[in-house]
């Protein structure tokens, strides 16, 4: 449990990547969560790609190993649904190093009015423990000035090797 709490890191940023994935076909004003998901050491969790969102691409991380702790940073997008929109709810993550079975976080991020988008991204050691793990986001999105809401429920399915 130590060692997670000493590993983790929660950064919230504006966006400014070069490559967030962005699904195809969503009417304008609709509130969404991209992402892509990374891995690594602990001088750099984000040195290989492991999957994304959009298009869809199965997530496949190497386990940690004695002597060989294995990172994963994990980065979520949320979207604008065209004025300034809160995310509030939980992000659950099965596959890092703990005792004490899934980390779950509370999550609460705004998207400015005029932004298109807010990142927040979390890293970890990856469990020593191969087998299959859910990413989990489960919040609702509200549209500030007219009170729209909109729940946001995905599973994204992680296989530690």
């Amino acid at each position: 449990m130590v060692a997670l709490a000493l590993c983790l890191i929660v950064a919230l940023t504006s966006a400014c990547a070069t490559r967030v994935p962005t699904p195809q076909g969503l009417p304008a004003g609709t509130a969404y969560v991209s992402w892509v998901f990374m891995t690594g050491d602990a001088d750099n969790p984000d040195r290989d790609f492991v999957c994304q969102s959009d298009p869809r691409t199965d997530c496949a991380i190497d386990a940690s190993r004695s002597g060989a702790q294995s990172f994963s940073d994990l980065h979520f997008y949320f979207h604008s649904a065209g004025g300034e929109t809160k995310y509030d709810g939980t992000t659950t993550i099965g596959f890092f190093e703990g005792s004490s079975g899934p980390h779950t976080a509370p999550t609460s991020v705004i998207v400015r009015k005029g932004e298109s988008m807010t990142n927040q991204s979390v890293t970890g050691i990856v469990t020593s423990r191969p087998g299959t793990y859910a990413v989990t986001l489960a919040l609702t999105a509200v549209v500030t000035d007219t009170g729209q809401r909109q729940p946001i429920r995905q599973s994204v399915q992680v296989i530690v090797k």
